[in-house]
């Protein structure tokens, strides 16, 4: 049995059908802050235990052979607007679950991690390896920086702590997000006709696809333990310049649906962040190689709007921020 904390969301979501797909039994653990119409086209075939991770009851883990741990705040605006619960929920409530799970002799237990981490410190464009130096300051990557090391402590010969630190992720998923750069662009083309870049779009950001990122989690279960415990991945496809990710989705538009769009440059309202990593060593450990290219999500993504699947680009659904606020004001969180 695998437990899936954050099983109803974004990348968890996608990554269940994944397993089920691979014979697994899966056990959903999730607040269901989105609601369950991401799973609904498995939710017969799964487990599903409705709750909070910070209040997290001991019995959910009766016959749970490995925990992946994606559940938490998941983008800087939500965690700058609730530094508390983020760090409740991203780095006390994972390393609790782990300690629970060590104790319960649980093997294995991969966390959700984020290439954020390396904040600012690419002023140079190197590129960045898991062994480099990092200080993140922001919440949110201050916040999975402080989990990854309280959970390294806790691995030994018999519990495996596997860590992956993902690109920016793009794509559609059943819990669809437009609140990420692609899928930003993506539905800005289709809504505005406009896609807009920062300042010159001169910065790098490493993007991964969320089905490519669901993938490197299925490969993370299956590896032996030898090979991937107390070790953290970078997990993407490429690093790729803003202004490039707009023109590509900008060709691809015009050229597959016929969707005009002009490119606007504006101004930045603050310090942007700029960091490129390193695929070696997710190449050469897991054997593993994120294949699915900007175009091809695109219009993926672009095929579930014309077909009509999504519309309401407004909805407060589609963006974390404008979707958790009101929560976190209504139940003091």
């Amino acid at each position: 049995m695998i437990l899936v904390t954050g099983g109803a969301g974004y990348v968890g979501s996608v990554l269940v059908q994944k397993l089920l797909d691979r014979g697994q039994q899966i056990r959903i653990f999730d607040r269901f802050y989105f609601g369950e119409k991401s799973i609904s086209s498995f939710s017969n075939k799964v487990d599903i235990v409705r709750g909070d991770v910070r209040s997290f009851p001991e019995n959910v883990l009766g016959e749970v052979e490995t925990i992946i741990y994606l559940a938490g705040l998941s983008n800087d605006p939500t965690a700058e607007f609730n530094p508390e619960a983020n760090y409740q929920i991203n780095t006390e409530a994972s390393v609790k679950i782990a300690k629970l799970a060590k104790e319960k002799g649980i093997k294995r237990f991969i966390f959700a991690s984020s290439c954020s981490i390396y904040d600012f410190l690419n002023s140079k464009d190197s590129v960045k390896t898991e062994d480099d130096f990092v200080d993140p300051v922001l919440p949110y990557s201050l916040s999975k920086y402080k989990a990854e090391n309280k959970l390294k402590e806790l691995a030994d010969d018999n519990f495996c702590v596997v860590i992956l630190r993902k690109g920016t992720v793009f794509g559609y998923s059943p819990r669809m997000r437009f609140d990420l750069v692609v899928n930003t662009m993506v539905k800005d083309a289709f809504s505005k006709k406009t896609i807009n870049v920062v300042d010159e779009g001169l910065h790098w950001r490493p993007l991964v696809d969320v089905e490519n990122a669901a993938e490197a989690y299925c490969v993370c279960v299956e590896a032996n333990s030898d090979l991937v415990n107390r070790q953290v991945f970078n997990i993407s496809l490429d690093n790729f310049q803003v202004k490039d990710i707009a023109t590509t989705i900008q060709t691809t538009l015009d050229k597959n649906f016929g969707v005009k769009t002009k490119i606007e440059f504006i101004k930045a309202s603050g310090k942007i962040r700029s960091y490129r990593v390193s695929n070696d060593k997710a190449r050469k450990v897991l054997k593993f190689e994120a294949k699915m290219s900007i175009p091809q999500s695109v219009e993926k993504i672009a095929s579930h709007i014309k077909n009509g699947d999504i519309s309401d680009f407004q909805n407060p659904i589609y963006y974390n921020i404008d979707w958790m606020k009101p929560i976190f004001e209504r139940e003091g969180v």
